[in-house]
């Protein structure tokens, strides 16, 4: 466990919190953060990257060949002349 003495500083009607390099490096802290109070404790951690997991969910949904359409493919006229690939 690593304990380090800081202090609060104002930034306008807000309070920020200086955290040394090493803390950011040993913690792996990415630029966005998610903040959590529980029990009289502040957490600090790395935010949830955005659709982390989902390419081995959707594989994992693949998986049993049930992935198919629910409804047919309708092909229209505007597939046919304005779509481009």
């Amino acid at each position: 466990m690593t304990i380090i003495k800081t202090r609060l500083i104002r930034i306008g009607n807000s309070g920020g919190l200086r955290l040394p390099d090493v803390v950011i490096k040993e913690l792996d802290l990415t630029e966005d953060v998610e903040i959590e109070v529980a029990d009289g404790q502040f957490i600090v951690r790395s935010a949830a990257r955005s659709r982390a997991g989902w390419e081995s969910a959707f594989q994992a949904f693949a998986e049993p060949g049930d992935d198919d359409l629910l409804d047919p493919v309708t092909p229209t006229t505007w597939d046919a002349t304005e779509w481009e690939w």
